[in-house]
């Protein structure tokens, strides 16, 4: 659920969807965020949801090219396994940047997610 993205992600401070709820591929969702000490602002597209399998977005808007890719697996009746991948291509200055943004990205990556597992068990 984009929407919770501000209370799961340390670094996103604000979503606004650009299509009407609900998720599906085609919807648009903008973010603000603040990473490294700047402010960012991109619109990531849907390019494949399938419900609690995998979700795959790619920015059609924004400072670089990315592409975000979730999935979930079963692991048995009252617990699922999630990962997550990253992918750009950073050209021009940020291609410099790359090494850097790569490792900040893997912190709050780990941090974020640290977050999300335990709000998820806190809800059982």
């Amino acid at each position: 659920e984009p929407s919770n993205a501000p209370e799961w992600y340390k670094n996103i401070k604000a979503v606004q969807w650009k299509t009407q709820p609900p998720l599906a591929t085609g919807s648009q969702v903008a973010f603000k965020a603040k990473f490294l000490g700047k402010d960012l602002s991109y619109i990531y597209e849907i390019t494949n949801y399938s419900p609690g399998e995998r979700l795959v977005m790619r920015t059609a808007q924004g400072p670089f090219p990315m592409e975000t890719t979730y999935t979930w697996s079963t692991i048995d009746s009252k617990n699922c396994e999630m990962t997550l991948r990253n992918a750009g291509a950073p050209s021009g200055f940020s291609k410099w940047l790359a090494p850097f943004m790569s490792m900040a990205m893997r912190r709050a990556n780990r941090n974020d997610l640290q977050l999300i597992k335990s709000i998820m068990e806190n809800q059982s």
